[in-house]
């Protein structure tokens, strides 16, 4: 809506200061042409705003104007009771400070939206991790996020997958992310990531040092995750799916069925599945039973062929007969 667009405009003058059109346009995701609307619509309504051209021009509230626009609409009182994480500010040391924060912005709000924020709260609870994920110990976890808060080097002792696993590392703390319930401190130089519960001993520094002008801890994260899904997919494998085998396919997996699944006359659907390597999909691909059959490669198909063997002797059944040579496509 225009108008929530135009207190937009205002806010991040506000907190800003100068921005030009350009960068009020991406921030808000519009054409500069609509920015130029707007300011003309805030000059027709009295707003003391003026725009200097050139480089370092921009558009700015005159020195002095503060606008009282920080009563909330319904919709954003309750985007900012559901967003919180308790569990994660206490993680970083800031449980009393979240939960201070909350009762400051309930009384804030007028009766009837406290009364509509309190009934969503009893109705709606954020539990981030998933059921099997393991409780990790990251008990340096606070003087981490203290350390990325004042911007001063670490000195730490981290264990890593391969030899030699404990190693020593100087890390510039960019900034943390909590994923599916597991922090990560993205760390110059690099820069790289780091679990946090890997770090074995901990020394903050009197060291200070900048984060790099261009760098963007979202931006980072986003094709650090692009990257990782990419070093996964270490080949494809072809396989049939039952109908209940394809319903219990997730993620990249889930995606590729319905990319490329092909319906067959038995019901049953065919499809070219991404694997991180022969070894897990040896195990993934047992996981789904009967559900599944695989066609290619070849290597893949003997190894639960063989698996499938042994333990039908271990279990006194009737091996399987040898495995056919895998189908082709047509």
């Amino acid at each position: 809506m225009k108008s929530s667009r135009l207190i937009s405009v205002l806010l991040l003058l506000q907190t800003r200061g100068r921005m030009t059109a350009a960068q009020l346009a991406e921030e808000l995701e519009v054409s500069v042409r609509t920015i130029y609307r707007d300011v003309e619509s805030l000059h027709a309504a009295g707003v003391p705003l003026y725009g200097d051209a050139g480089h370092s021009g921009g558009y700015q509230l005159l020195a002095g104007h503060r606008s009282r626009l920080t009563d909330l609409y319904t919709g954003e009182a309750e985007a900012l009771f559901l967003a919180g994480i308790p569990g994660a500010a206490a993680e970083l040391g800031l449980g009393g400070h979240f939960v201070d924060a909350q009762l400051k912005l309930r009384a804030s709000l007028p009766a009837p939206l406290r009364d509509h924020v309190d009934r969503l709260r009893a109705r709606f609870h954020i539990d981030a991790p998933g059921w099997y994920a393991e409780d990790t110990d990251a008990p340096f976890l606070p003087q981490v996020a203290e350390a990325v808060r004042a911007g001063r080097v670490l000195a730490v002792r981290y264990r890593r997958w391969k030899e030699p696993t404990d190693v020593d590392r100087r890390l510039e703390p960019y900034g943390l992310v909590l994923k599916a319930g597991r922090w990560y401190l993205v760390a110059g130089p690099g820069p790289r990531t780091f679990r946090v519960d890997q770090i074995l001993e901990l020394d903050v520094t009197d060291a200070e040092f900048a984060i790099p002008d261009d760098f963007s801890l979202p931006a980072y994260w986003t094709d650090h995750q692009a990257a990782f899904r990419t070093r996964l997919h270490g080949g494809d494998a072809l396989v049939r799916l039952s109908p209940d085998g394809a319903k219990r396919l997730t993620g990249e997996a889930a995606r590729a069925l319905a990319a490329t699944g092909s319906p067959e006359p038995d019901g049953w659907t065919r499809a070219t599945l991404p694997i991180e390597s022969l070894a897990h999909a040896h195990e993934t691909f047992l996981a789904l039973g009967a559900d599944i059959e695989v066609l290619e490669p070849a290597e893949l198909r003997a190894r639960i062929t063989e698996t499938v063997a042994r333990m039908a002797a271990r279990y006194g059944a009737t091996p399987p007969a040898p495995a056919r040579p895998p189908l082709r496509r047509p």
